[in-house]
């Protein structure tokens, strides 16, 4: 067996030598029917010839999204007068189905529709059943339509009302700290106020300027 093979690989080795002595492009089995790899190596650079200038198609050189087409400035505002009378006429109709809204209130940020009810750890000054209005809306939307503001929309635009449901206490959260090994431990109980709000209304201007 070990015979055989070092004739095979002696009988290989004297084919490569002899194809690249005569420099033919021949490929050249072994008895395992795999192509030489020094043979491979040497056609493989003899056949690929690219330019100095060759850069290869990464996501860095070609991004995997569709180059943007730059249009003109009339383009642009045809499109915009376009897509505000598409949001214009359904206002009219009011075909926008139900409201959603976007609005920032105590810090924090909310999508809310109609009855909604959201719980806001913080206080107000408001007493239960007081309606207040939330002013800074930063997105509305329906069913075909999105107002997106920069960052708010416009009070004359968008208005968005709330009841005040309840004002009440957190649940008492135990804080506590430890230092193991020198006789140190502080606990702190913290209560949180917390304020119930019930979305009533999202009302959007009927036109757009």
């Amino acid at each position: 067996m070990a015979l055989t093979l070092r004739n095979g690989c002696l009988e290989m080795l004297r084919t490569c030598r002899r194809v690249n002595s005569r420099n033919v492009n021949i490929p050249v089995l072994n008895q395992m029917g795999i192509l030489s790899p020094a043979l491979l190596r040497h056609r493989s650079s003899q056949r690929i010839k690219l330019p100095l200038s060759y850069v290869p198609p990464t996501s860095l050189s070609r991004p995997p999204w569709p180059e943007l087409q730059s249009i003109s400035r009339d383009e642009q505002e045809r499109q915009h007068q376009a897509v505000v009378e598409t949001v214009n006429n359904l206002l009219e109709k009011e075909a926008y189905g139900r409201l959603f809204a976007v609005v920032h209130f105590a810090s924090r940020q909310w999508k809310v529709t109609n009855e909604d009810l959201i719980l806001i750890e913080n206080h107000i000054d408001a007493e239960c059943g007081d309606r207040i209005r939330l002013e800074k809306v930063l997105l509305v939307g329906g069913e075909e339509f999105t107002l997106i503001g920069r960052p708010l929309l416009g009070c004359d635009l968008v208005r968005v009302e709330a009841t005040v449901i309840e004002k009440t206490e957190s649940w008492p959260k135990v804080h506590m700290r430890f230092w193991k090994r020198h006789r140190f431990q502080k606990k702190r109980i913290i209560v949180q106020p917390q304020t119930v709000l019930r979305v009533n209304t999202i009302e959007v201007a009927p036109r757009l300027t």
